[in-house]
């Protein structure tokens, strides 16, 4: 199933200023990512957000977000956020903001 294209636009768009950005086609999907490591993505109609596992929790019972559950268990640290949690720039920079700072704490690749 093809990805929602409008919302990688979206997040382009919300990433375009962003030294150290590139795209990568993975999950069936496109990923976002920081100096080499992914920090966000859209899988079919979904945000996919790479929280952390200390951020991980806390990223669940946010509204609209759920397990990724890609490989048919739970990827700790990621999860994905319905496309009704990410209709307001304010909604989708917040998500975004999230992955950012997880994706700086990690080495460059």
């Amino acid at each position: 199933m093809p990805y929602d294209e409008r919302l990688a636009e979206r997040i382009r768009l919300a990433l375009k200023r962003r030294p150290g950005i590139s795209e990568r086609r993975m999950f069936g999907g496109l990923a976002f990512l920081l100096r080499g490591n992914m920090l966000c993505g859209v899988v079919d109609q979904d945000l996919m957000v790479r929280v952390g596992a200390e951020a991980y929790e806390q990223a669940l019972a946010r509204p609209h977000a759920r397990e990724m559950d890609f490989t048919g268990r739970s990827l700790r640290g990621m999860v994905y956020v319905r496309a009704s949690g990410v209709r307001t720039a304010k909604q989708l920079q917040s998500w975004l903001q999230q992955g950012l700072e997880f994706a700086k704490s990690l080495p460059a690749k």
